[in-house]
């Protein structure tokens, strides 16, 4: 880890004053061989070894090293492995459901807090950024004998901008919230009957996480949530061997990709102070991966999809069709290159194809995220009013350990980080796919056959064209029909699943079958 020369002469006083609270009656102050230092004791009075560039680095207890200050010492533990000093670790709180209240799924064990990003080359030191998380074991995981074959799922809300909690609230969390915006009802379907999973919200200035700076592409967001992994399991080893596995939906097709890339490197590096992560695998929902190849289904998902729903006149369909290769041409100048001619082709790619191909969709006044529904609350097209009056409730904040000096009014998205991204709108994704179907890990793409905006044609024509190892049997794969819930192609670990009367949330359309669905992939199963 690499702190700047700045960082260290500025903290160089207090680290001082600091040092001076260590008692010379601890046995761990005495010694001032690193060597030593580490192999003194064991169990939990064993030394940690702390380096420091701005003072001479020191032997200390645990309890001593909890108070140095966080973004300075570099901590060692007995056992070799990165100390993480307890200041890093903002607000976690463990068990914060009450057994017997009626606060969402009070059975289940469940984490809520922060971590700071300490470590990522965009907050080296932790102070700029702190993203929230809310975390549910596996339902009944205490009577699971080998809890280290747990799956862990990290599970990403697009937007960009939007909350994960949401999801949780809405989607495939263990409760949803009651129409009273006070209470909560358990939700049988819950992600959480398959696997331990954590909510993230982020990057900062989402849903409750909060900072000074916030991110603006994928590099920032991959490498932000790789610290934020890393910070989560040194902390709470007792998940570390847990398969990992990766999934979002909508702008999680750029998330999910990114990050799982930059974990599957992160593990070729190894890099100081950090733990190989267990990572198994990847699933998107309905998610932006290829824009080049997704944005020229637009016209046919109005005109010619599965349900034989007719969105637009011919006139208008000839119109968006004749709008395809302008459109398809300025991506691909966007994913040509770097520089100011690929960033102006970025810009002028989100303009040009966004006005030709999904403008005459939302004239129409139909939900873009279900092509058989209005769009009755605009911007989202659906009431969230109740999910946002309780996670501003004062009760619910409490129990979460939301940090209310510093995190703002929830919001389901924030916009402001939603315009941020525009220029990262049209990068292409599907390369970070081949490099980890090629290194062995499944993927899973899955799309409700309803949505429009992210729709089930544009994503199987990507998983069609893309380019790894197994390409010829994939797509001489038959297509067969899964469990009566969808379609689906399968080879060598590589699944494009196009499910039956979802929309864009599939969880909330499907829940059960979307459920099966996450339990067939978590565990290698066939589809």
């Amino acid at each position: 880890m690499k702190f700047s020369a700045l960082a260290f002469l500025g903290a160089a006083t207090v680290v001082a004053a600091d040092l001076s609270i260590l008692s010379t009656k601890d046995d761990c102050n005495s010694i001032k061989d690193k060597g030593e230092c580490v192999s003194s004791k064991d169990g939990d009075e064993s030394c940690v070894w702390c380096e420091c560039q701005a003072v001479p680095s020191v032997c200390v207890s645990k309890d001593q090293a909890d108070s140095l200050p966080p973004g300075v010492f570099e901590c060692s533990s007995p056992d070799g492995e990165f100390y993480f000093v307890e200041d890093k670790v903002h607000h976690l709180k463990e068990n914060p459901m009450e057994k017997g209240s009626d606060f969402c799924d009070p059975a289940s064990k469940s984490i809520s807090g922060y971590m700071d990003i300490s470590g990522s080359k965009y907050d080296e030191n932790g102070e700029n950024k702190h993203l929230f998380f809310w975390m549910f074991e596996k339902r009944n995981a205490n009577l699971i004998e080998s809890k280290e074959e747990i799956p862990f799922v990290v599970w990403l809300t697009g937007g960009p901008g939007c909350s994960s909690t949401l999801a949780l609230l809405t989607e495939n969390g263990p409760c949803s919230v009651n129409s009273d915006g006070e209470s909560t009802t358990t939700n049988p379907y819950s992600w959480t009957e398959a696997a331990h999973v954590l909510w993230l919200d982020q990057p900062a200035g989402v849903g409750y996480s909060y900072g000074t700076e916030s991110d603006t592409g994928e590099e920032m967001v991959a490498e932000d949530a790789y610290y934020f992994l890393q910070a989560f399991f040194q902390s709470h080893p007792e998940y570390a061997k847990s398969p990992l596995f990766i999934i979002g939906e909508s702008y999680g097709g750029h998330y999910v990709p990114a990050i799982s890339h930059r974990v599957w490197k992160g593990n070729q590096e190894k890099v100081k102070n950090t733990i190989e992560l267990n990572f198994g695998g990847l699933a998107i929902g309905n998610g932006l991966t290829n824009p080049e190849e997704q944005y020229k289904w637009y016209p046919e998902m109005v005109y010619h999809n599965s349900h034989n729903i007719t969105v637009v006149s011919e006139s208008v369909y000839e119109a968006m069709k004749a709008a395809v290769p302008k459109c398809t041409a300025l991506i691909h100048k966007c994913n040509s290159g770097d520089g100011p001619i690929a960033d102006f082709a970025c810009q002028g790619a989100f303009i040009a194809c966004n006005l030709g191909l999904t403008s005459p969709y939302q004239a129409t006044g139909l939900n873009p995220y279900d092509i058989s529904k209005k769009c009755e609350h605009p911007p989202l097209c659906y009431d969230f009013s109740q999910v946002g009056k309780f996670l501003n409730l004062e009760s619910t904040k409490k129990t979460l350990n939301v940090d209310e000096k510093h995190s703002h009014h929830w919001d389901s998205c924030n916009y402001g980080i939603n315009m941020k991204f525009h220029h990262d709108w049209m990068t292409d994704f599907s390369g970070y796919v081949s490099d980890l179907l090629d290194a062995g890990f499944p993927a899973l793409i899955y799309a409700g056959d309803l949505d429009f905006i992210c729709n089930y044609l544009g994503n199987k024509a990507w998983t069609l064209g893309l380019d790894w190892k197994h390409k010829d049997e994939f797509n001489a794969a038959e297509v067969h029909e899964w469990k009566k819930a969808g379609l689906a192609r399968t080879s060598n670990g590589f699944t494009f699943l196009q499910v039956y009367d979802g929309g864009h949330m599939v969880p909330s359309d499907q829940p059960e079958n979307s459920l099966e669905m996450l339990k067939v992939f978590l565990s290698g199963g066939k589809f």
